[in-house]
């Protein structure tokens, strides 16, 4: 992997919490280290959403639908409202 590649990882993963001249600067030893520290960070996000999947029973991932847990669903479900009639 490129510095440049690294740099702009930790810039846009760190969503804002990061300069360019702060992670260029950074000793080589601690650039890679918050690097993986976020890709470790994202990865576990990644693997927490794809578990998301499965209990919608194996659904496929289609980014423009949200997925919404079985549990919410089934609330859903559940919650009735009773709308009153317009008054003549």
């Amino acid at each position: 992997m490129g510095v440049f590649t690294q740099i702009h990882e930790i810039l846009f993963y760190g969503q804002g919490g990061y300069d360019y001249a702060t992670v260029y600067n950074m000793p080589l030893w601690l650039r890679k280290f918050t690097y993986f520290k976020l890709k470790e960070y994202y990865d576990t996000q990644s693997g927490a959403n794809s578990d998301d999947y499965l209990v919608n029973e194996g659904a496929t991932p289609n980014p423009n639908k949200p997925v919404i847990p079985k549990a919410v669903q089934q609330a859903a479900a559940n919650y009735t409202t009773k709308v009153s009639s317009p008054k003549k």
